[in-house]
């Protein structure tokens, strides 16, 4: 389903065991520099990022394991 491609930085945070800043600054890039995500892996909703499984996958390897 569609919608269980998508979770927020916090559940991204829990489910991949990295910190929620980490998932945060990969969205809006870090001192200056660009966003690790692409526009099609993340999106701000109000004031909480959503990504992507996929997104997710790319950067950080499967869920619970180390690239």
């Amino acid at each position: 389903m569609l919608i269980d491609e998508v979770m927020t930085a916090a559940e991204a945070a829990k489910r991949w065991h990295v910190g929620v800043s980490t998932i945060r600054q990969a969205c809006t890039g870090y001192k200056g520099g660009p966003p690790r995500f692409s526009r099609e892996e993340t999106r701000q909703s109000g004031s909480t990022w959503l990504v992507t499984v996929a997104g997710m996958e790319r950067l950080y390897g499967p869920a619970g394991g180390k690239k």
